[in-house]
C-alpha cells in the first residue's frame, strides 16, 4: 500500500516507464501489473476496442496464479463483448464513466448492466470489489477499458477500492491509453510490412507471424528465467524480440515470384536462391539505430541456422552474400553457425517458426498431426534446435497451444 507521496511518484514513474515499451502485448502486461500494484488489487483485465467491439486482451489473477505449479502461467481465451450497457466493461466503454463497485454480486437497483458470474463459477474464484475505468487517449477517445478486481487490505482482506484513489488511477489509465495507442501504431506498421510481403508470398500471413512472435517470446521468457537472467533484461529483450520475430522472413520480398509462389516443393537450385532471404532481410537492419534494429537483424539472419551447424546462411558477409574468409567448408560453402554461436534470438525463432510451419497448411503439404509435430521437435533436440529451448517449449506447451487458438488462420 502506498502513501500519498508514494502514489504521486508511482504515477510519474509509470508514465516514464510505459513510454519506453514498444511492444503492445508487453505494454498491456506492464500497465496491468503496475495498475494492480497501485491499488493493491488481486486481479485485473484489459479490454481494447477493435472493430467496434471490446476485445478481452490481457488478464492477471494472483489467487488463481498461486494454484498453478511453479513456472506455469494462467491460460486465458480472448473474446469480444458488445459496446453497450449490458455488461460492466461494455457500459464503461460506451459512456466513459468510471464504475467503483464494493461488490459485483450486489449491484444497485435500476442499473442497466449486470455482472456475469460464469467465470467465477468455472474458476472457483469470487469477484467482489471492482473498479472499471475507461482508457482515453489525448483526444478523449475511448480506446479500451481497465478493470481492477478485489482490492486487498494490509491484512489481505478484500475491501472496496478507495474513492480518493479514482482521480490518480484515472490519470494512470489515461497515460496508459496514450502508450497503448502508440504501441498499436508500431504493431500496425510492422504488420503492414507483412501484408506487403504477403502480396509476394501467400504463406507469410499476419496470423502466422503473430503466432511465431508470440511463441518466440514465451519460449524465450521461460528459457531466460530458467537461466537466471535478470527480469529487467528479460523484459527489455521481450520488447524487441516479438517485433523482430514478426519480421523474420521479411527478406522474401526480394525473392522471385516464380520461386515464392511455386505451388510445389522447390528444386535444389530454387532452394539455394530461397536461402538468400536470410541475409537479404538482415540487410534492411544492417545500419542499427536501435535495439529493435539489432534484434531484427539477428533474427532475419539466424533463424535458419541449426544447433548442429547444418543450417544456413552461416558465416557470410551480409552485404555481399559471400563467405567470410576463413569460414569456408570443404566444398566452398559458408560454414554454418553451431550451438551457442547462434544468438539466442535466432535459436528461439528457429523453434517457433518450425513449430508453426508444421502446424499450418501449406501449398505443398497439409497440417501435421500434433503428435507427429511434437515427436519431430523432440527428435530434433540437439540437432536442429537448442536442447534447453526444446525442454522449456514442452514445459509451456499449454501456453503455446493457447497462442495458436488466439491467432487462427482466416
Amino acid at each position: 500500500m502506498f502513501n500519498e507521496k508514494e502514489k504521486l511518484k508511482e504515477i510519474i514513474n509509470l508514465g516514464l516507464e510505459v513510454a519506453q515499451v514498444k511492444d503492445i502485448d508487453l505494454l498491456l502486461e506492464h500497465i496491468l501489473t503496475r495498475a494492480r500494484r497501485f491499488v493493491n488489487a488481486d486481479a485485473g483485465s484489459i479490454y481494447i476496442i477493435e472493430d467496434d467491439k471490446l476485445k478481452f486482451k490481457y488478464t492477471q489473477n494472483d489467487t488463481l496464479q498461486k494454484r498453478l505449479p511453479s513456472g506455469k502461467k494462467l491460460i486465458y481465451s480472448t473474446f469480444s463483448v458488445p459496446i453497450n450497457n449490458k455488461s460492466i466493461a461494455g457500459y464503461v466503454a460506451l459512456t466513459g464513466e468510471t464504475l467503483n463497485m464494493p461488490d459485483a454480486y450486489t449491484l444497485p437497483e435500476g442499473v442497466p448492466y449486470s455482472f456475469d458470474k460464469s467465470y467465477d463459477r468455472i474458476s472457483k474464484y469470487r469477484t467482489q470489489s471492482m473498479l472499471t475505468l475507461p482508457l482515453k487517449n489525448n483526444r478523449g477517445d475511448i480506446i479500451g477499458v481497465l478493470q481492477l478486481i478485489n482490492a486487498k487490505s494490509k491484512d489481505n482482506r478484500i475491501i472496496p477500492f478507495l474513492k480518493e484513489d479514482e482521480p490518480l488511477i484515472m490519470h494512470l489509465a489515461n497515460n496508459a491509453a496514450i502508450a497503448i495507442e502508440r504501441a498499436q501504431m508500431t504493431r500496425t506498421i510492422i504488420l503492414r510490412m507483412i501484408k506487403m510481403a504477403e502480396l509476394r508470398d501467400p504463406q507469410e500471413t499476419g496470423a502466422h507471424v503473430n503466432r511465431v512472435g508470440s511463441f518466440a517470446v514465451e519460449i524465450y521468457d521461460a528459457w531466460a528465467t530458467k537461466r537466471g537472467i535478470p527480469q529487467e533484461q528479460i523484459d527489455k529483450n521481450k520488447d524487441v524480440l516479438r517485433m523482430a520475430a514478426i519480421l523474420h522472413d521479411v527478406g522474401k520480398v526480394a525473392i522471385s515470384d516464380t520461386i515464392l509462389k511455386k505451388p510445389g516443393k522447390l528444386d535444389n537450385e530454387e532452394y539455394e536462391v530461397m536461402k538468400h532471404h536470410t541475409y537479404l532481410g538482415a540487410r534492411l537492419f544492417n545500419e542499427s539505430k536501435s535495439d529493435f534494429d539489432e534484434a531484427a537483424y539477428i533474427v532475419a539472419l539466424n533463424h535458419h541456422e541449426r544447433w548442429d551447424s547444418n543450417g544456413y546462411p552461416g558465416y557470410i558477409n551480409v552485404m555481399t552474400g559471400k563467405t567470410i574468409p576463413g569460414y569456408e567448408t570443404a566444398d566452398g560453402r559458408a560454414k554454418g553457425k553451431k550451438g551457442e554461436e547462434i544468438p539466442p534470438f535466432g535459436r528461439v525463432v528457429a523453434l517457433a517458426d518450425v513449430y508453426d510451419a508444421l502446424s499450418s497448411r501449406r501449398s505443398y503439404k497439409d497440417r501435421w498431426d500434433e503428435v507427429k509435430i511434437l515427436e519431430t521437435i523432440e527428435k530434433e533436440r540437439g540437432k536442429h534446435f537448442d536442447p534447453e529451448m526444446v525442454d522449456v517449449f514442452f514445459n509451456i506447451l499449454d501456453v503455446i497451444r493457447s497462442i495458436a487458438e488466439r491467432y487462427p488462420d482466416e
